[in-house]
C-alpha cells in the first residue's frame, strides 16, 4: 500500500461519532466510580485542552475542576493559554506554583542536577500528578488522563506523571486527530501551538522525537490500526520509520503494570492439618 499521510489519519475518524463515545465514557466512568466530577491537569496544550472540553460536554461545568501547575520550564503564554481556556468553558481553574516544592525536592537530593534535565523534567511532572491526585481526594473526583494514543504508543510521557491517571478519555486519538477534535471544539490557536511536555526551557517534543507527529502519526496509524509489517513500514517511510519503531519498542514497557516474578515452582504442596476442636 502507498504511504498514508497526516491528512489521511485525520479523515480516518469520524469526530461526531468519536465526540460521542467519548463523553458518553467520561459520563458513564464517573458515574458507576460514584465519583463527584472529574480533575484534569490543564496546561494549556492541545491535549489537555481537548480533554476538558469533552469533559465539559460529559460531566457539565460544575463538575470539572481545572489545575494549572506550572514549574520554571512553563512559559507565560500557556497560563495565559489554560486561563482562556477555562474561562472558555467556565470551569473552575486552581493555579498550584511547583516551584517551591520543586526547590524543596532539590535541596533534600543530595546528588540533585538540573543538568540531568530529563530526571529533574520527570521529577516537576510527578509532583504535578501528586498535586492533581490531592484534589481529586479532596473533592472526590477522578483524573482524567490527557496523553494520547502517539504518545502512549511511543512510550513519550512520564511513567507515574502525565502517566498516572484513573481513566484516559483521548488515548484513542492520534495527536493529529487530538488537533482536528480541537478545531471542531473552537479552540483554533490552541491546535496550532507546537507540541511541548515543557520538561525544561526551550523543550520541543518534534526535536526530541526526531520529526514532527505529522510525519510520526501515519507510520504509527500505519503499524497499529492498519496492521502492516514493520518491514514494509520501513520500505515505505525510510529512516524515520526505524526511529519510531524502535522508540515504541524501548518504551512498551511504561504500558504495562510492573512485573512480578512467578513463584509457582517455590509453592509446596498443601497437607491439611488435623483439624481440631475449636470453641468459638
Amino acid at each position: 500500500m502507498p504511504a498514508l499521510t497526516h491528512l489521511d489519519v485525520v479523515t480516518a475518524l469520524d469526530y461526531n461519532v468519536a465526540r460521542e463515545i467519548i463523553t458518553s465514557f467520561i459520563r458513564n466512568y464517573v458515574s458507576e466510580a460514584g465519583a463527584r466530577g472529574a480533575v484534569v491537569g490543564l496546561s494549556g496544550g492541545v491535549d489537555s485542552t481537548v480533554t476538558a472540553a469533552l469533559a465539559v460536554e460529559a460531566l457539565g461545568r460544575d463538575r470539572v475542576l481545572a489545575v494549572f501547575a506550572p514549574h520554571g520550564a512553563v512559559p507565560s503564554e500557556d497560563e495565559r493559554d489554560a486561563v482562556a481556556v477555562a474561562r472558555q468553558l467556565g470551569v473552575s481553574l486552581r493555579r498550584v506554583d511547583l516551584a517551591p516544592a520543586l526547590e524543596s525536592l532539590a535541596a533534600c537530593i543530595p546528588d540533585f542536577s538540573r543538568e540531568d534535565r530529563v530526571a529533574a523534567g520527570n521529577l516537576a511532572v510527578r509532583v504535578r500528578m501528586a498535586v492533581l491526585y490531592y484534589y481529586a481526594n479532596k473533592y472526590g473526583m477522578l483524573i482524567l488522563g490527557t496523553s494520547d494514543r502517539s504518545e502512549l504508543l511511543l512510550g513519550y510521557f512520564t511513567k507515574y506523571g502525565d502517566g498516572a491517571a484513573d481513566v484516559m478519555p483521548i488515548a484513542g486519538l492520534y495527536k493529529v486527530q487530538v488537533k482536528e477534535m480541537a478545531r471542531r471544539l473552537g479552540f483554533e490557536r490552541i491546535a496550532s501551538k507546537p507540541s511541548s511536555p515543557r520538561l525544561w526551557p526551550g523543550h520541543s517534543a518534534e526535536a526530541e522525537l526526531g520529526a514532527p507527529y505529522e510525519i510520526i502519526d501515519p507510520i504509527l496509524f500505519t503499524l497499529y490500526d492498519v496492521g502492516v509489517p514493520p518491514e514494509i513500514v520501513r520500505r515505505e517511510y525510510g529512516p524515520i520509520a526505524d526511529l519510531v519503531l524502535a522508540r515504541a519498542r524501548a518504551n512498551a514497557h511504561k504500558l504495562r503494570p510492573p512485573p512480578h516474578p512467578d513463584l509457582t515452582p517455590a509453592r509446596r504442596p498443601i497437607t491439611p492439618a488435623r483439624s481440631t476442636s475449636v470453641q468459638l
